[in-house]
């Protein structure tokens, strides 16, 4: 028979303490940054090279974030609409990664070249904004992208820029795709009525700006109206969750969105 193993009081207090020590560490924080240093390399790989860009007027007062793929030839258009801190870095990378997949992007700016340092900053700007003028500056985006040989055209946006995204497809502007992560819903059948294209939602279960069963209501209508639509709900993150330099940040979720984006504007816009 074997016999049991008798851990010393000497050998006890060293595992208690080798333990402790390799606890110490902020584990959540470490991940993150290293998650955030990874999406951003991810981002380089793709773009460096690929791409043209330039700050450009579209529409009077607002000069918007155009990139193009380098190589010449037709590529349908992407409107892109800023999170509520304006027309920053993290957009415009994200602009140049979309364009390296084979689109023109415009990424508009509401803000008129103002941009959110902290979130007092950010709820100013929101809430002056003025939503005809919005609506406009989006329209004019969409003419400019058409002026540039976009046959097809999608409108993508984050957070504030999700419910814009939205706004546009609600406002009689003709497109041929719609994409929200996060945005304020309408769940109006009447108002929706006005989408005959297909719709692409990316939400988390656990965002308290926007409850699921909202976004249930929202899937609903659509599918009530025959709109081709679909509607993802992740579970365990947040509002924002995409955004690399935010608290709620979640890579997995983040890279799985953004290949169901991908699949979903190829599907629509380049087929």
């Amino acid at each position: 028979m074997k016999k049991p193993w008798i851990i010393g009081p000497g050998v006890l207090f060293l595992i208690i303490a080798i333990l402790s020590v390799i606890q110490k560490p902020p584990v959540k924080r470490i991940e993150k940054e290293t998650r955030q240093t990874t999406i951003s390399e991810m981002l380089r790989s793709d773009r460096d090279g690929n791409v043209d860009e330039e700050l450009i007027q579209y529409y009077e007062g607002s000069l918007g974030y155009f990139v193009k793929p380098k190589k010449e030839g037709y590529y349908p258009g992407v409107v892109m609409i800023h999170e509520w801190w304006g027309l920053n870095k993290n957009i415009k990378e994200m602009a140049e990664q979309l364009a390296s997949k084979g689109y023109i992007v415009m990424a508009v700016d509401l803000y008129y070249g103002k941009v959110a340092q902290t979130v007092d900053e950010a709820r100013e700007l929101v809430t002056a904004l003025n939503e005809e003028k919005a609506l406009e500056n989006m329209k004019a985006a969409v003419e400019f992208l058409r002026k540039n040989g976009a046959v097809k055209i999608a409108s993508l946006g984050w957070c504030f820029g999700g419910g814009q995204s939205l706004q546009l497809a609600l406002s009689g502007q003709e497109l041929d795709a719609t994409v929200l992560y996060y945005g304020s819903l309408e769940t109006d059948s009447e108002k929706l009525s006005a989408i005959n294209w297909p719709v692409l939602g990316i939400f988390g279960d656990q965002d308290t700006s926007i409850p699921v069963e909202t976004v249930n209501s929202f899937d609903s209508a659509l599918d009530t109206l025959n709109i081709e639509n679909e509607i993802y709900i992740y579970p365990g993150v947040g509002h924002a969750f995409a955004n690399p330099s935010g608290q709620n940040y979640a890579q997995e979720e983040t890279e799985d969105a953004w290949e169901k984006t991908l699949a979903f504007l190829d599907k629509h816009l380049k087929k």
